[in-house]
């Protein structure tokens, strides 16, 4: 029965990728909602001027949103988002818009609210509204309570006199009219009739509403009361045809990358590579359909968290493999092995992933729009990615090593000890070396980046980048003087094929007024449309400033959770160490940034956390045999134990660098400019966090144990 499971798995997983990238039943493309990197449109976030605070400031910000949400709905444009972000920021995304002015103007102004008699006559206005609840009327039915202010009080007595004795003719059906039209920007959102002439100031709007109905309502006239100006502080416009290249370049960077693992542990791991590899494939499918499930929305950010989370599911299965190969070195039989290595590598794996978690979660309470979206990716994989290397992995291996044909060591490939180092390093003795090389590194870096000055981007120093295709190449003269004229000064560069697209950046936050009137001089000098428009980014200095304490929180919230978590699971010392390799790792990419002036924006905070994560992932890794050593080798020195440890997991090290790395290189080839941002601080962070959990966070663990049990006396 194993078999026929083992095969019907097989068959089950083929049949699943049939059907999602056919047409046969639901496929990924009908389920998966698309973000606006690869469909194409707006995203505004607008900030609150007001200075109201605490359940104030959120009661406002609710009326802002189920506002906005009104406006936008009726914009008629597919699946649109309107979010609260942090206390006093609303996000809106418009997947499909393609005129930012015009998105920004509709969602931006102050709500416009009125009482209208059926003659077109208006009794009030929102700013007469003191109050708008939720209540009961004389039956117990839902209602909502109005109150007005003593000038509104007397016009809405006046009105409701009009409508109750019949003084009111509708100017669309030339009958009687006894009600009054309740209108938000030109809707009418209820249209309740007068029941009796209504006096000193309190009113109730009666029927059946539901819950949701009637607070909805409540909300919408409340808003009229309170209107809040709305300013603008980021803007982001992505053309249609940049969408689609970056999903297309995506996509086959994406499939590459996983081809070059399936080949990779293929070659290294033989049958439990092949195993590895049915589970990968699994554990991709599984990642896909919970997000469709979940009406996640995929975009640039996203992806790269699913291929790292890839790299990390390969990781699950490469610590299983080594320590099978090690149980199988160590005299037992294969399929003795087969279960003593899942039993050994179960806390390893359990260990290094829920570390890895912490850091999504942190970064995704701490993110924002992309960056959500990457940490949503990457949790929801390490879940999966635990689950099909001890589910379907270890059925799979299990179910071989039983197998006459297939269960030997040579189909195994744990006879072999090709790619196995003979020599054992002394990384211990030398640690000394690694520390004064890591300081330099991280001197030189920084240093260079403080006298020259960091190259920080538009989302830190807020500014403004618009990437035109002006369907000719013109030269960076002409548009200079464009700029001039409108009072900005900014970088122009060539991009596209044939240099045909210019890309404008400057330090100076153009709001939507300015950019308009600079983009008017472009149609007109060039006759091009909005349609020529690629992209738009805008940033105030505001936004930026966000931005650096939202990361530096994280990073201090996930470091400080990491801490007491591999406190509690290992001891102190060892999380000490492992924070300060973490420390190593965010300096080193930082200097790495410093030194070649590369721009640190959105997508690099994002990078650092996910280092953070990353890195611990490795750390823990050697961790955990350095704690499995001290149970079994008590006799030895600590200097010998770690050595030891470190080069007992040097290979899994090596192959877990090597199949993230293989997954993350297409990506940063094909990928377009805003993924390249993102995988580029994963590189150089997966490398750092490689080399410091062996030259770092190891060697820091021995001083610490050697500085609290060094003798209290010496002899001459």
């Amino acid at each position: 029965m194993k078999k026929v499971l083992a095969i019907a798995i097989v068959v089950l997983i083929i049949g699943g990728w049939v059907i999602s990238l056919t047409d046969i039943g639901p496929s990924f493309k009908d389920q998966m909602k698309l973000g606006l990197d690869f469909k194409g449109g707006v995203y505004v976030v607008m900030e609150a001027e007001t200075d109201a605070t605490g359940s104030e400031l959120a009661k406002l910000m609710e009326q802002t949103q189920i506002i906005i949400e009104e406006r936008v709905n009726r914009m008629g444009l597919s699946e649109p988002l309107v979010t609260i972000e942090g206390e006093n920021k609303i996000r809106v995304e418009l997947p499909g818009a393609d005129n930012s002015d015009e998105a920004i103007k509709t969602i931006g102004k102050t709500a416009q609210l009125q009482f209208i008699l059926g003659d077109g006559t208006v009794v009030v206005d929102g700013s007469h509204v003191k109050d708008a609840g939720v209540g009961k009327d004389n039956q117990g039915f839902n209602a909502v309570d109005l109150e007005f202010d003593s000038k509104g009080s007397a016009a809405f007595e006046e009105g409701t006199r009009k409508a109750y004795y019949g003084e009111v003719i509708n100017t669309e059906t030339g009958s009687v009219d006894k009600s009054i039209y309740i209108v938000l920007d030109g809707t009418v959102i209820s249209s309740p009739q007068v029941n009796s002439v209504i006096s000193g100031g309190k009113a109730q709007i009666t029927g059946h509403f539901t819950d949701e109905e009637m607070t909805e309502l409540a909300l919408l006239i409340r808003g009229g009361a309170l209107p809040v100006g709305l300013k603008e502080v980021q803007t982001s416009l992505v053309g249609p045809s940049l969408g689609i290249d970056s999903l297309d370049m995506s996509i086959i960077s994406g499939v590459i990358g996983v081809g070059l693992i399936l080949i990779f542990m293929l070659i290294m791991y033989w049958v439990m590579g092949l195993t590895a590899d049915i589970a990968l494939l699994l554990y991709i499918m599984i990642v896909f359909w919970i997000l469709a499930l979940f009406s996640a929305v995929l975009n640039l950010p996203g992806i790269a968290g699913i291929i790292l989370s890839i790299g990390m599911a390969v990781d699950a299965n490469v610590i299983i493999f080594a320590r099978i190969k090690e149980e199988y070195h160590n005299g037992k039989s294969l399929r003795v092995s087969v279960d003593s290595g899942f039993k050994r590598a179960m806390s390893t794996i359990i260990d290094s992933q829920l570390t890895t978690m912490i850091a999504g979660v942190v970064l995704y309470q701490f993110g924002s729009g992309p960056v959500k979206g990457f940490a949503m990716t990457l949790m929801i994989g390490i879940v999966v990615s635990v689950l099909t290397a001890v589910l379907v992995t270890q059925f799979l291996l299990k179910t071989l090593a039983e197998s006459k044909k297939f269960g030997t060591p040579k189909f195994f490939g744990v006879g072999s000890k090709r790619f196995q180092f003979k020599k054992e390093f002394k990384f211990i003795n030398y640690r000394k070396y690694f520390y004064i090389a890591a300081v330099c590194l991280i001197i030189i870096g920084i240093g260079t980046g403080l006298i020259r000055g960091f190259n920080y981007g538009i989302d830190f120093t807020g500014g403004t980048m618009i990437q035109l295709d002006m369907g000719q190449t013109v030269t960076v003269d002409e548009v200079q003087d464009i700029l001039a004229e409108n009072d900005i000064e900014g970088n122009v560069v060539h991009a596209g094929e044939d240099n045909k697209q210019i890309i404008i950046k400057t330090t100076q936050s153009l709001n939507n007024q300015a950019r308009q009137e600079l983009l008017n001089q472009f149609y007109e000098t060039y006759g091009i449309t909005e349609k020529n428009v690629l992209a738009i980014e805008q940033f105030s200095p505001s936004v930026g400033n966000l931005l650096k304490s939202n990361a530096i929180k994280a990073v201090l919230i996930a470091a400080l959770g990491m801490l007491i978590y591999i406190s509690i699971r290992f001891e102190w010392k060892f999380g000490v160490a492992a924070i300060a390799a973490l420390v190593h790792d965010i300096l080193i990419v930082i200097a790495f940034y410093g030194l070649f002036r590369i721009p640190i924006n959105n997508p690099f905070i994002a990078g650092i956390l996910i280092v953070v994560g990353y890195s611990i992932n490795d750390t823990i890794v050697i961790f955990d045999r350095i704690r499995e050593n001290l149970k079994y080798m008590k006799k030895s020195r600590l200097e010998e134990l770690i050595n030891k440890s470190i080069n007992q997991t040097l290979v899994r090290s090596i192959m877990t660098s090597i199949t993230t790395i293989i997954a993350i290189i297409p990506l940063f080839i094909l990928g377009g400019t805003i993924i390249r941002d993102f995988t580029l601080p994963l590189m150089i962070g997966i490398l750092a966090g490689t080399t410091s959990s062996i030259t770092i966070a190891s060697p820091i663990y021995y001083q610490i144990d050697q500085w609290l049990n060094k003798p209290k006396y010496r002899g001459k």
